[in-house]
């Protein structure tokens, strides 16, 4: 399980994260592009992914992640389940989205430094 608190924190991690109001949740912009909203009281996280890594991470397990119902999730706007997810696969999953929207130097960034951890 990740708290809410948790999931803030991650997501303004990412260079030049800001945090605003998006309708009854919370979103998270890179360059005024929305890849991560957070729905406080359900536990909910919707990211943005492309197809593939939409793929990719449902068929971790669908009740965990999974796509937005309707033209969204077609879109790759993708539920994560805070209450059942675990820190690592939402880090991933978050880290995917942040660099699925960020512009190409923010996100060729995010490559250079995970590649010089592994």
């Amino acid at each position: 399980m990740v708290d809410r608190e948790s999931f803030r924190k991650l997501a303004l991690s990412f260079d030049e994260v800001t945090e605003e109001p998006h309708f009854e949740k919370v979103s998270f912009h890179v360059k005024k592009k929305i890849f991560a909203t957070l729905d406080v009281e359900n536990y909910k996280a919707v990211l943005k992914l492309n197809e593939i890594d939409q793929s990719v991470f449902c068929s971790f397990d669908i009740t965990v992640i999974y796509p937005v119902d309707g033209g969204w999730g077609k879109q790759g706007w993708t539920v994560v389940e805070l209450k059942k997810v675990n820190h690592e696969m939402l880090h991933d999953a978050l880290t995917v989205a942040y660099c699925t929207v960020a512009p190409k130097k923010l996100s060729q960034h995010i490559a250079r430094n995970r590649n010089s951890i592994e």
